[in-house]
């Protein structure tokens, strides 16, 4: 059974800056492509940022410069570090995990840590 866990969420201010990680179990990180998906109240799931098995990334417009995703060899772990917060990027943060796209997620979904921007 696969199981997602994400950390790092909370309450920061605008300019500020946080780092989520996700820590997987029942798969194997390095043979998909994982992703991070956000959700603003009201509005839909959008993808923030996904890497593949290579390396290679895919950021949504709104956060190419200011947020970076890595997976480090050998740790079952993919993280988000997110810098130069804006009040716009509030929103629940999901890991997700076991799609072979980096533009559409998988079927495995991580619980969801909330992020709030606000001063």
């Amino acid at each position: 059974q696969v199981r997602l866990v994400e950390s790092g969420g909370g309450l920061v201010q605008p300019g500020g800056s946080l780092r989520l990680s996700c820590a997987a179990s029942g798969i194997i990180v390095s043979i998909y492509v994982m992703g991070w998906y956000r959700q603003a109240p009201g509005k839909q799931r959008e993808l923030v940022a996904a890497i593949t098995n290579g390396g290679s990334t895919n950021y949504a417009d709104s956060v190419k410069g200011r947020f970076t995703i890595s997976r480090p060899n050998a740790k079952n772990t993919v993280y988000l570090q997110m810098n130069s917060l804006k009040p716009e990027d509030t929103a629940v943060y999901y890991c997700n995990a076991g799609s072979s796209s980096i533009v559409s997620p998988g079927n495995n979904w991580g619980q969801g840590t909330q992020v709030t921007v606000s001063s």
